[in-house]
């Protein structure tokens, strides 16, 4: 694909100021952290641009991460829009030979600025003179299998190893990274107007335990939602739908007896994918096709019935009542294949798409003008999670995906559905105010000690037979807590959240102290001293940011 060559263009006043910023730490004799808290739509991607254009002019190169492979084609185009054919791609999509020939070029020093996912960190960039983490709070820059690294941390510590200095950015920075920057420990550039004097989008909370009473019964989209995307179609504008569930429907049960069908390897309910008329457990992957009468064998009834939202049940409904308006989904069932995403972002920039319905890989970094509407279908779904950061992830993809409208010059309308309105994360979404919920949350995090407060470590225990698993856990536990301080609480063993995957039982128990010194010592000698059965494996996640 050609890339036409672009021209930086002229900075607004918080953009240049948090330039220099970043260039004062770049010349620094030992560079630091900044974090770039801008608001969506503040042109964040610009001063990137150019604080590397700052590196290359220096004889140095630059490395920046995006999350998601799906924001890489995006980023590409920009960047190679700007540098040209110096511009190198790493992430995991690549085959065995392109991801190759890209180190080839980088190592060689033909490449002297890498974009990409997570692993692109690692590219052998030298000298290195700037190091960009874009949207700094996502969970998908931690890696869940060994070795379980957070790029985001690796980032700030490269850069300290090798002199350079690492900006991180985000419209929600996590938590750990805000309270750095109040704190002193990271320099605070912050951005709070859009580029261009573009206004911020208006967030509409739907009440739907209202709209269900108004209705009679539940529906999928509001009337106010649904008069919104008519009013958009008819001015040639276009909409995103989001739900953080892919399928059709994610419970197949039996409206008799209330049998679920449950993954008989994996604790959790199989989701129905319409397209092919089967149930597909969303861990392992396994398939089975969908009953014809209930497996219970005292029942036997027939008419299985659907429940729960997926976005397959979204691009269903959206076609029924929008007949006629283009319509795409853009999940990880249809994006499976080699450059789907590119493909899908491509026609809906193009403008062949009126209503792209997707999943998280549609609610951050992306920038079409032409998108006016952001519909949230269920913004309850990550507030149900049983983790302490729930409320966090929440607020984070609530101003993530509402920060996708009114990108353009025509002002952008945001309807978030849900049955929690008053949930201090929707409401501070609502008004795109972090300062507020941050003040909220670490409060809350303070009083129960959670990270930031003190350092997470999860160790997993894992096997096929569930008491061998639970027996292990209590011995490991047993025999660790003789070597902990006073400063360190231990919780567990207890099943995960996620009970049972792939076929095996999953026991975990949870370290936290307020500094990983604390306990990292016992616990590495104990790992490497303790024999489990041989069925049975252990893991240590250090500041685990998932617990299931």
């Amino acid at each position: 694909m050609k890339v036409l060559p672009t021209i930086a263009p002229p900075l607004m006043d918080e953009q240049q100021a948090a330039l220099e910023m970043i260039r004062a730490e770049m010349a620094a004799p030992k560079p630091g952290v900044v974090l770039l808290h801008g608001v969506t739509g503040s042109g964040k991607t610009e001063v990137y641009l150019a604080a590397i254009q700052t590196a290359l002019e220096a004889g140095q190169g630059a490395i920046a991460l995006v999350p998601e492979i799906a924001l890489t084609p995006q980023t590409m185009e920009r960047f190679r829009g700007r540098f040209g054919d110096t511009v190198a791609v790493l992430h995991s999509h690549l085959s065995d030979g392109e991801r190759h020939d890209e180190w080839r070029r980088i190592a060689a020093g033909q490449a002297r600025v890498v974009v990409g996912a997570r692993s692109a960190l690692f590219a052998p960039v030298r000298p290195l003179g700037l190091l960009v983490v874009d949207e700094e709070h996502e969970p998908a820059y931690k890696q869940d299998e060994a070795p379980r690294y957070n790029a985001r941390d690796v980032a700030v510590m490269r850069g300290h190893l090798e002199g350079c200095a690492v900006v991180l950015g985000s419209a929600t920075p996590s938590l750990e990274s805000y309270r750095n920057a109040r704190s002193g420990k990271y320099r605070l550039a912050k951005m709070v107007r859009r580029v261009d004097r573009r206004v911020m989008p208006v967030v509409r909370v739907v009440d739907m335990r209202i709209e269900a009473e108004k209705a009679g019964q539940v529906h999928l989209l509001s009337q106010e939602l649904i008069e919104a995307v008519r009013l958009r179609l008819a001015q040639g504008e276009q909409t995103i739908l989001f739900l953080n569930r892919r399928g059709y429907a994610t419970t197949v049960m039996c409206p008799v007896c209330g049998h679920v069908e449950i993954c008989p390897d994996c604790s959790v309910k199989l989701t129905y994918h319409r397209h092919n008329e089967t149930m597909l457990c969303h861990v392992c992957g396994r398939v089975r096709p969908v009953p014809a009468v209930c497996a219970n064998p005292q029942c036997r009834a027939p008419n299985i019935k659907m429940a729960g939202v997926g976005t397959q049940r979204v691009e269903a409904a959206v076609k029924k009542i929008f007949t006629g308006a283009r319509i795409e989904r853009m999940d990880s069932d249809t994006t499976g294949a080699k450059d789907a995403h590119a493909e899908i972002l491509g026609r809906f920039r193009r403008g062949d798409i009126d209503i792209l319905v997707g999943t998280q890989m549609i609610a951050k970094g992306l920038d079409f003008p032409n998108v006016t509407l952001v519909g949230v279908i269920h913004a309850d779904l990550s507030l149900q999670m049983p983790d302490f950061r729930a409320a966090e992830r929440t607020f984070q993809l609530l101003t993530q995906v509402a920060g996708r409208a009114g990108r353009g010059d025509v002002p952008g309308e945001v309807f978030v559905q849900t049955y929690t309105p008053f949930h201090p994360a929707v409401q501070s979404a609502r008004h795109a105010d972090f300062e507020t919920f941050f003040d909220q949350e670490i409060e809350f995090r303070r009083e129960m000690r959670y990270p930031p407060f003190s350092r997470l470590t999860a160790v997993l225990f894992k096997g096929p037979v569930e008491n061998a698993v639970n027996s292990t856990a209590q011995d490991f536990a047993k025999k660790l807590k003789t070597e902990l301080p006073e400063s360190v609480r231990l919780t567990g063993p207890a099943p995960a959240p996620l009970a049972k995957a792939k076929g095996l039982f999953r026991v975990q128990l949870l370290l936290m102290a307020p500094a990983a010194r604390d306990y990292v010592p016992a616990l590495r000698g104990l790992l490497k001293a303790f024999k489990p059965p041989k069925d049975v494996t252990m893991s240590a996640n250090v500041d685990a940011l998932s617990l299931m």
